[in-house]
């Protein structure tokens, strides 16, 4: 018989189970609804439904990169714990892994692998999202990788990817790249360049600075110096560019690549970059012990 993608929906709001599950599952049970949720709880694959509202904000980011393709992810669980898992971990690279060599977007990634991650929830029991994704390519160049806090490898709590495009070798490029991206870990920039600062909070920024300066009482081609001095500190601490190497303490990230561009005879351009920190910007609970054992003991 033919499923519909309302009765499929349907199964999945009830249950959690994946769209391939609860497809199955309904054309083992002739359409059957009730027989379909039996169906899939006999094969544990039910369990997402019970444990999705519970936050995941531990888990791993995982790194993966293929030639000239890499891909950054953010698989998501309950506890640090389960970031030690094997299958945890195995499915987390494995999900990397697609997005590279797929060059999957977010959502056909999401889409890609629900039933993987539905049936590790069934396993491991616990409440687990897969966040976020990133995919960064060059034409030639390399693009190079750093995992902070690994738990393994490819695997941690903060992973960045730096995409240079350059003739020079990938050998050699992987070094600038490992350097740059121990950098973006550790300062965490904003952007790549000023123009690529999202407006609002350039203008926040200036808005902020404005009333400061006006706040001076002083005359108002001062005030807009004092702007524009406060911008410019504000760029050189947020715009990745234009920041002070953290590696070096006297070069601009720009200065260091070009030097090092000088270095290997050959242009090289920072293309584009990504990183994740796990569980950033997710509300944690508050779990309060003491009143926890108290309400089981009452």
């Amino acid at each position: 018989m033919e499923i519909s993608s309302a009765d499929i929906k349907k199964l999945r709001d009830s249950t959690g189970a994946g769209i391939l599950d609860c497809k199955k599952a309904l054309t083992e049970t002739s359409g059957d609804c009730e027989a379909a949720v039996d169906f899939l709880r006999k094969k544990g694959l039910a369990l997402a439904a019970s444990k999705a509202s519970r936050v995941a904000a531990e888990g791993t980011v995982a790194v993966h990169v293929n030639g000239l393709k890499g891909a950054l992810i953010e698989l998501n669980s309950e506890t640090d714990f389960v970031a030690r898992n094997p299958d945890f971990q195995s499915v987390a690279k494995e999900i990397a892994t697609m997005a590279c060599d797929q060059q999957c977007d977010f959502d056909a990634l999401k889409t890609a692998t629900d039933t993987k991650i539905t049936e590790l929830i069934a396993t491991i029991k616990e409440n687990m999202q897969l966040r976020r994704s990133a995919v960064l390519s060059v034409n030639q160049g390399t693009i190079a990788s750093y995992i902070h806090n690994a738990y393994a490898p490819d695997l941690g709590k903060i992973g960045v990817l730096v995409a240079l495009e350059s003739l020079a070798a990938a050998n050699d490029l992987i070094g600038v790249g490992k350097k740059i991206a121990m950098h973006i870990a550790a300062v965490k920039p904003k952007a790549l360049t000023v123009d690529r600062l999202p407006s609002e909070v350039t203008e926040r920024e200036k808005s902020i600075f404005a009333d400061q300066a006006r706040a001076s009482g002083r005359p108002e081609d001062i005030i807009q110096k004092m702007i524009e001095g406060r911008m410019r500190k504000f760029y050189e601490e947020s715009v990745l560019l234009e920041q002070v190497f953290v590696l070096d303490g006297k070069l601009t990230v720009k200065e260091f690549i070009a030097a090092e561009a000088k270095r290997l005879g050959t242009d090289i351009e920072l293309k584009d970059y990504a990183y994740f920190i796990l569980g950033d910007g997710i509300e944690k609970e508050t779990v309060d012990f003491a009143a926890e054992v108290m309400a089981q003991v009452k």
